[in-house]
């Protein structure tokens, strides 16, 4: 039976880390935007970011799992700071290659109102104040994504390429971190039990308009 390896293509702020905790406390080793102390053998990945290690890992192996072969799941692969500017999950070439290499991945899309999403990108640190608008991102020039309505037509791009580049496969599913049937789903999707279901990494900042749920 092929290993279970669980990829998330959602965007900042659309969940990723309250996926991360879920499967985290159904006993996954997850690996989530950053390597944390202790979470790599002998240190070895120790702060390094997973969309850089994915980049690596395809460029030099062919594989962009290659070098984390003790995670199960990747659930925030971005990573636009430090110089660096990466988004993995825009990607076709390098998420196939996952594919090719791991028969038992699962791609999830975690999403929600694209509105709020992008409100929370605004009051999330610099996000959407500098380092959005400031780099060339898949989908959002540099010079773009510095309010709300070029980032909800970012946001909405991302969704429709997902949506577009699995086709309704088998191996993909995407939900709205709202839906109360979430956890259901992705259980069952996941073939694991998930005995913790919540919001992790909340934005603190107050919100623009009244707020869903939040990550």
């Amino acid at each position: 039976m092929s290993r279970l390896r669980v990829i998330n293509l959602g965007l900042p702020k659309s969940g990723t880390t309250s996926l991360g905790e879920a499967l985290k406390r159904a006993g996954l080793n997850v690996a989530d935007w950053r390597i944390r102390k202790g979470q790599s053998r002998g240190d070895r990945l120790k702060r390094a970011f997973v969309g850089k290690l994915m980049y690596r890992g395809y460029f030099e192996q062919g594989d962009p799992l290659a070098l984390m072969e003790e995670f199960d799941a990747f659930t925030e692969i971005d990573v636009v700071r430090e110089g660096l500017n990466l988004w993995p999950q825009t990607d076709w070439g390098l998420l196939s290659a996952i594919r090719a290499h791991h028969p038992g991945a699962r791609f999830i899309l975690t999403r929600r109102d694209p509105a709020r999403h992008s409100d929370s990108m605004a009051r999330w640190s610099n996000l959407g104040r500098t380092r959005l608008p400031q780099n060339a991102i898949p989908g959002l020039p540099e010079g773009w994504g510095g309010n709300d309505d070029e980032r909800i037509r970012w946001i909405e791009g991302h969704i429709k390429f997902c949506r577009q580049v699995f086709g309704g496969a088998e191996d993909f599913l995407e939900y709205d971190i709202e839906d109360p049937d979430a956890r259901e789903r992705v259980s069952d999707f996941l073939g694991i039990a998930l005995p913790w279901w919540g919001v992790a990494n909340a934005n603190r900042n107050k919100p623009a308009a009244k707020e869903g749920a939040e990550t």
